[in-house]
């Protein structure tokens, strides 16, 4: 009866003990190892900077749809070309302005007075191509880390509680004790580890999907342009 009454004594007060534990995340994050909170900072530092690569290309993208939209109404508008040339100037802004001077640039420099010097089809389908390119950089810039942190950061948040765990079982052998007060806290920092990243990795991973789509549409909408316009080129150089 006595180790019966011992016994329930000790798991009360360890239950007491165990609820005046702070909890917190700012609590668990102070009490880590210096491992598991560099793991923590980490993935923070991963979450923090993918949503503000999401949010600016969600603007960037958004942009993009509406200078295209601009400039092809202006395009098939049926104003001549050279005039929708002098408009866009030197210094296009939109990617489909970027894509129409430098054809029309190579188109300039392709003719010498009245003579046209040959292989100018090459060359303005080239030059397409590489403004083509640099949009192309430019829309996917910044996909590749989030793509990085959505495969990567479940198994760092995976490594902090491993370490944290390890740590904790450390604690226990060290004050060969068992009860609550003495596993709980350990295990619960290191699951936090575990928490942040998945809260890192699902985001990104989401989001890498729908950028990535939005980035292919875009691309594919200046490639039909260029087709369209390479083709209207065509038929001018043939005349």
């Amino acid at each position: 009866m006595t180790l019966g009454r011992t016994s329930i004594i000790m798991e009360t007060e360890a239950l007491v003990a165990a609820s005046e534990i702070d909890f917190s995340v700012l609590a668990l994050f102070l009490r880590a190892t210096f491992t598991v909170k560099l793991v923590m900072l980490m993935l923070t530092f991963a979450s923090i900077w993918s949503w503000s690569i999401i949010i600016q290309k969600f603007i960037n993208y958004r942009t993009a749809r509406k200078n295209a939209y601009l400039f092809d109404r202006a395009f098939w508008s049926g104003a001549p070309l050279d005039q929708l040339y002098e408009r866009v100037g030197s210094d296009p802004s939109g990617a489909n302005e970027k894509i129409f001077a430098a054809a029309m640039s190579e188109w300039e420099r392709s003719h010498r007075g009245e003579n046209l010097i040959g292989g100018a089809q090459q060359r303005i389908d080239r030059s397409m191509d590489v403004a083509i390119a640099r949009e192309s950089e430019n829309l996917n810039n910044g996909l590749t880390f989030l793509a990085t942190v959505g495969s990567t950061a479940p198994f760092i948040g995976l490594f902090g509680t491993v370490w944290g765990i390890k740590n904790a079982f450390e604690e226990i052998a060290i004050q060969q004790n068992t009860n609550l007060a003495v596993v709980a806290p350990g295990i619960a920092e290191a699951l936090v580890a575990t928490a942040l990243g998945l809260l890192a990795a699902i985001p990104a991973v989401i989001f890498y999907n729908k950028l990535s789509a939005d980035a292919d549409r875009l691309i594919g909408g200046y490639e039909s342009f260029a087709d369209e316009f390479s083709t209207i080129l065509s038929r001018q150089l043939d005349t």
